[in-house]
């Protein structure tokens, strides 16, 4: 697990043994799954467990500002 950002009370990872397409877990009181790129090219929650609604679209905009280096640090990790 490589944490790629830490702030606004969460933590954002990739897992160097997981799976394609481009995602991130993003953690805080609960936890989130977020597509790198979705069909339309942004960012797309897949799922969230315990995550408040504010938490949910705090961690949106993190991974939508975010997207092209967490995409860069997902090749970096995943090849």
């Amino acid at each position: 697990m490589v944490t790629i950002y830490r702030g606004s009370g969460l933590q954002v990872v990739i897992f160097v043994d997981d799976h394609e397409p481009a995602h991130v877990h993003v953690f805080g009181d609960g936890q989130a799954k977020i597509n790198l790129a979705g069909p339309d090219g942004e960012p797309e929650l897949i799922w969230a467990d315990g995550m408040k609604r504010n938490d949910i679209r705090r961690a949106m905009r993190i991974v939508t500002e975010h997207q092209v280096s967490f995409l860069e640090r997902w090749t970096e990790i995943h090849g």
